[in-house]
């Protein structure tokens, strides 16, 4: 009779403690880190340089006719082909014959030429309503890892790549961001901590102002707030290799701003934090000079990402299929409520007794994204999320894709990416999945903006 195999034990069974501990280093100090960080910066910086140029610089492809028609401007390519050598001042690309490419510079002079000389029936520029102001996109939840910073930037390139003129902000330490844009942010005074400083620095100034004429002591303002007052939106929005998308960006210092702000508040009772980058907006006319503003908030409910939900007009809040992602999700809704209801009533109550006009925060929609979806693991939990979030859920699905996964791995978005790198089914296929997402958000954007209209000739 043959001995039954023994069969292997787990491997968390028989460990021996001394050979475990011989496998350690030496205990870790602190200046490791600095060590760990500092290989990090190296490593960030090598792999960033995967979708830079040789001299480090991002720079935008060139689109063909085949893309242009297809996606850009709605024409056909034998039309554009006649239209570009009857008219010899447009563009004319690079390239011979039938094959041709683009800036998208050249697309955007196209888009003009067409709007002007096309069929009046066909929409050669997105729809924008003069007079009005940007609108303003966040994009946020608690939870990281949920799409939130590739939701923003493809929206963004989508709207760029529509012919919008987009400022994206990013109000994340981390910088991811600013890192897909290209974007360099020396310190924290190119981001938005010294906007948030400038509209304390004028609150104070302000204060002091009523203080001085009742013989009151002032508030004292340090260098950092006397050099904040002297910043303006020229200081901080910086070019992108994208012609119609500019950026303010974030670096690791900006995360000072969350211990920062709360000390302001301390130091001035009445002064509205979260009013910081709806006043900076607003008051440097930047909502003038674009039609959309992205922003991009940590994974947290700190002061930035008040700052940054008081400031929209379009909640979007990206989250996965998973029960994990739809509780998270749902504490977050938790937490909007509890926070800004908390600062409705404590303002308001000061307001009614002082027969002021009260405070109500309002936006245009909200909307949850499903994002990463797997279809054929996913779809009952997302049809779950969809019945209880119902009217506050989007309709697509944003499913993951190769194309997807390959352009975040070159630090690209994938309308950075050339199709040519990819079977043409597999782009079509990949770029479909964040179109969608897009058309979606604009159906959005295009009737908040005509329910403005309405509104104002009332």
């Amino acid at each position: 009779m043959s001995k039954a195999p023994t069969l292997p034990l787990p491997p968390y069974l028989n460990l021996d403690p001394k050979a475990a501990a011989e496998k350690l280093p030496d205990p870790i100090d602190t200046t490791r880190f600095a060590k760990a960080a500092a290989f990090c910066a190296k490593g960030r910086a090598d792999m960033a340089r995967r979708g830079y140029a040789p001299d480090g610089q991002k720079r935008l492809r060139k689109f063909s006719i085949w893309e242009i028609t297809k996606y850009l401007i709605p024409i056909a390519p034998a039309h554009l082909r006649r239209v570009l050598k009857a008219n010899p001042d447009l563009p004319q690309g690079e390239g011979v014959g039938g094959s041709k490419w683009f800036t998208l510079e050249e697309v955007l002079v196209l888009r003009h030429y067409f709007h002007q000389e096309g069929v009046s029936t066909k929409e050669y520029l997105p729809y924008r309503p003069e007079g009005l102001p940007a609108k303003v996109v966040a994009v946020a939840n608690f939870k990281g890892g949920v799409g939130k910073t590739s939701t923003a930037a493809h929206l963004a390139m989508s709207a760029a790549l529509d012919g919008y003129k987009v400022l994206v902000i990013d109000l994340d330490s981390q910088g991811s961001m600013t890192s897909i844009l290209g974007g360099k942010v020396p310190d924290e005074w190119s981001t938005v901590f010294p906007l948030i400083a400038k509209d304390y620095a004028k609150a104070v100034v302000a204060e002091n102002e009523v203080r001085a004429a009742g013989g009151q002591p002032e508030i004292a303002l340090d260098e950092t707030l006397k050099e904040a007052l002297g910043v303006t939106s020229k200081d901080v929005i910086q070019k992108t290799h994208w012609p119609n998308i500019d950026l303010i960006g974030a670096q690791l210092n900006l995360y000072w701003a969350e211990f920062q702000i709360p000390v302001w508040r301390m130091g001035l009772r009445n002064w509205p934090l979260w009013d910081g980058l709806t006043n900076f907006l607003e008051d440097e006319g930047v909502l003038d000079k674009y039609d959309i503003v992205f922003l991009d908030t940590p994974p947290a409910l700190g002061y930035l990402t008040i700052n940054g939900l008081a400031a929209a007009d379009i909640l979007l809040v990206p989250l996965g299929a998973s029960f994990l992602e739809f509780d998270s999700t749902g504490r977050f809704f938790d937490m909007l409520y509890s926070t800004f209801a908390s600062i409705e009533d404590g303002e308001n109550t000061a307001a009614r007794a002082a027969g002021l006009p009260e405070l109500k925060f309002e936006w245009d929609v909200v909307r949850a994204i499903v994002t990463r979806f797997d279809a054929s693991q996913q779809t009952d939990m997302a049809n779950v999320i969809q019945a209880y979030f119902g009217d506050f859920m989007n309709a697509y699905r944003q499913d993951y894709t190769a194309l997807v996964g390959q352009a975040g791995e070159q630090v690209n978005g994938i309308y950075e990416a050339d199709y040519r790198d990819f079977n043409r089914d597999t782009y079509v296929r990949g770029r479909e999945t964040f179109d969608r997402t897009y058309a979606e958000f604009k159906e959005l954007l295009i009737g908040s903006w005509w329910r403005d209209t309405q509104m104002e000739d009332k």
